[in-house]
């Protein structure tokens, strides 16, 4: 077995006639592709969670495994890139008291989707597909 790469794949499944499926036939295309990335024999783990339309709970999930994810491979601390990618989104600001930067719990969906996309540029910075 050759070395094997850490990968990360989020996909949207919607429940048709009782049955999982792809949301869009792009989503299955993806799978492939991240199929294809793997190793003979190589364990891949799955997360799945049901959640309401603002789906919160999924992007701050993603959020959080694709900042671990970097970290890791990059030998920066994840409390570093949270910081980063916080001022890279505009969710920090100066106060009197010095800078005050939003939790990402307290931050829309449309925040998070703006995250979520600049995790992703720095994932491409760096070698990593998310």
């Amino acid at each position: 077995m050759t070395d094997q790469k850490n990968n990360i794949f989020s996909i949207k499944l919607v429940k048709k006639n009782g049955k999982l499926v792809h949301k869009t036939d792009a989503s299955f295309g993806m799978f492939m592709d991240f199929v294809d990335t793997l190793e003979e024999g190589q364990v891949v783990e799955g997360f799945f969670e049901a959640f309401a339309d603002n789906g919160t709970n999924a992007q701050l999930a993603k959020i959080h495994v694709c900042l671990k994810q970097l970290a890791t491979d990059t030998g920066n601390s994840v409390s570093d890139l949270k910081k980063e990618v916080k001022s890279r989104c505009g969710l920090c600001w100066d106060t009197p008291d010095g800078e005050y930067c939003k939790s990402f719990a307290d931050c829309s969906k449309e925040e998070l989707a703006l995250v979520i996309e600049e995790v992703k540029q720095i994932g491409d910075m760096v070698g990593i597909i998310f």
